[in-house]
């Protein structure tokens, strides 16, 4: 029986989401186990980086009006709320998740974007939840020529999961690193799973794009 779901790490992608300074522990806005994500995602990026494979950081940015922002969360920040505010500290990529020296440019990831932060690897803002809902990002991996999704960020039960359903939806082949997704719970794990997701911690995912980059060199 053919194989549909399985990760193909030769055509694959990392995604994170929402890995932003104002969500790690300790800070006004934290998600528990967040800054271990950001650690197990700094390390995978590093592996993909490494291989050449693609990287595509996924951010919210809220402007200080409240005018981009999600209903359940917009009369706060319209009320004085400084949450993911664009152009603040918080609302920055984790340390450590970006090539040294990149560029952080919210005018320009508001403006629709695609912004380039190195080699093969871009940051995207969302305004929703879901990393593909009205922006570039489908376009973008389909240009790439991406099957796959390995998917790191912060606080699955929203914006995470609501990427991955939207990634499968899509007929990417989704991997989901365990333990570079705060929030994640044995239910949801279950969940994953049953709509063909496979779970894998964030070294056994650099270990098989590392295998299947060291195999390729061989062949070639």
């Amino acid at each position: 029986m053919r194989d549909y779901v399985s990760p193909e790490f030769d055509s694959i992608a990392l995604v994170s989401v929402d890995l932003q300074r104002d969500v790690l522990e300790g800070q006004d806005f934290e998600v528990v186990g967040t800054s271990a994500a950001a650690e197990v995602t700094a390390a995978l990026a590093d592996a993909f980086r490494q291989v050449g494979a693609p990287i595509i950081h996924v951010i919210r940015l809220y402007s200080e009006d409240g005018s981009n922002v999600d209903p359940c969360r917009r009369g706060a920040v319209e009320a004085g709320l400084k949450l993911l505010i664009a152009g603040s500290p918080g609302a920055e990529i984790a340390e450590g998740l970006l090539p040294h020296g990149a560029a952080f440019d919210a005018e320009r990831l508001l403006a629709g974007e695609v912004l380039e932060v190195g080699p093969n690897e871009v940051v995207i803002y969302k305004p929703r939840w879901g990393a593909f809902y009205e922006t570039p990002l489908a376009g973008h991996l389909r240009r790439l020529g991406v099957s796959s999704l390995a998917f790191c960020g912060c606080n699955f039960p929203n914006c995470p999961r609501t990427s991955i359903y939207e990634a499968s939806e899509r007929d990417f082949r989704v991997v989901i690193a365990v333990d570079g997704v705060s929030g994640l719970y044995d239910r949801g794990r279950d969940e994953l799973r049953a709509i063909g997701a496979t779970l894998m911690a964030g070294e056994e995912i650099a270990a098989s794009l590392r295998r299947k980059a060291g195999a390729v060199g061989r062949l070639s």
